[in-house]
């Protein structure tokens, strides 16, 4: 027996609605009818996903302070979440550029990384993973910041993420 993937998350939200609609409009997750929403809890799922959710979000309210995690307290630094082509991650930018929440971004080697905070200070990664067959030991060496368009000009858009790497 061994674990395989993470299923999905949970996380506690300042205004629930608010974050429905942020990773709904920005991030395209799909809400599910049976969570409520205006009741303090909602749960998504993210586009092509056979999870039965992969994203609970709980509301504690506006008084909530914000996370002290990796600052004053042990806690998740963030998730990551996966895109199917390095467009997809553009196109990503683009939104969360445009929605006040993108943070940074970063080239990891392996994977094209933008960082990003939802509505109540919770950062997430938004990943494109080169492909093994694409991928050089040069990859495997390098770090620093994300040049997009120049990864764009060298894959192309509709590279598909990841595949033997993420996927079966």
């Amino acid at each position: 027996m061994s674990i395989f993937r993470l299923n999905h998350a949970v996380l506690y939200v300042r205004n629930v609605a608010e974050s429905v609609a942020f990773y709904r409009d920005v991030l395209g997750f799909d809400y599910i009818e049976g969570g409520d929403a205006h009741r303090g809890a909602a749960f998504l799922r993210a586009p092509g996903s056979t999870n039965d959710h992969d994203l609970g979000l709980f509301e504690l309210g506006s008084h909530a302070a914000d996370s002290g995690a990796g600052e004053t307290s042990v806690g998740l630094y963030h998730l990551a979440w996966e895109v199917d082509t390095l467009g997809d991650l553009e196109r990503l930018a683009g939104r969360l550029q445009e929605a006040g929440a993108l943070v940074g971004s970063s080239d990891h080697g392996t994977t094209k990384s933008l960082y990003a905070k939802d509505p109540s200070g919770l950062e997430f990664e938004v990943v494109w993973i080169i492909p093994r067959d694409l991928l050089t030991e040069a990859d495997r060496a390098k770090s620093g910041p994300l040049d997009l368009a120049g990864e764009l000009a060298k894959y192309g858009p509709d590279a598909r993420s990841g595949v033997g790497i993420s996927r079966p």
